[in-house]
């Protein structure tokens, strides 16, 4: 009888001590866990002085705004490309900082419109070129996009509104000082350019 119970005690020792240390480990790892998360919060932390003012800023993942940078990026560049006034030197430094922006392909059509005639026709018929985005589409798993906007070309004479529809490929490439958002745009091409309305100024 004496040895039964010596055995109970014993298994019931060691049933509470297995517990006990079952349930330590739980909770060290809950800790470390905890810790570890607290950890990589922290480091995603940094404080920028603001006349000795401690300000909290929090690192993001760069894909998060990822779709939101591509849109920018088109818009800023179809604006720098299209609109326009009359004076060359204008024209040439917008041009400039377009083509940091997209590859051989908007080069291309410079030089199309160059060859053309369309700036020196904006100079001759003092005409001022504003483009207004409608929208852009983007299809981040194939790195596209389709842009809408209308263009208008405010002469002396007339007042013409055209259809603008471009479409090409994002390239991720390192930001700088002439493309902040780090996109190269690739294979870019006008898909409709055509007029919507054209309405004659009185001359008198």
């Amino acid at each position: 009888m004496i040895i039964k119970n010596i055995e109970a005690k014993v298994r019931l020792a060691t049933f509470i001590a297995a517990g006990s240390l079952l349930t330590s480990l739980i909770i060290v790892a809950m800790n470390s866990l905890y810790a570890f998360k607290l950890v990589s919060n922290a480091k995603k932390s940094i404080y920028i002085l603001d006349n000795n003012i401690p300000i909290l800023a929090r690192q993001t993942d760069v894909q998060m705004n990822r779709p939101a940078e591509y849109r920018a990026d088109v818009d800023l560049f179809h604006s720098l490309f299209f609109s326009l006034t009359p004076d060359d030197n204008y024209m040439e430094y917008q041009m400039k900082k377009a083509m940091y922006l997209v590859d051989e392909s908007g080069m291309q059509q410079y030089n199309n419109l160059k060859e053309n005639g369309f700036f020196n026709s904006i100079l001759s018929s003092s005409s001022v070129l504003t483009l207004q985005t409608d929208s852009i589409a983007v299809d981040m798993a194939r790195r596209y996009f389709r842009y809408y906007g209308k263009l208008k070309i405010d002469r002396r004479s007339s007042t013409v509104v055209r259809s603008l529809i471009t479409e090409g490929n994002l390239k991720d490439i390192p930001r700088s000082d002439n493309n902040p958002h780090g996109v190269l745009i690739t294979n870019w091409k006008t898909l409709e350019n055509k007029d919507l309305q054209d309405v004659e100024k009185n001359t008198f």
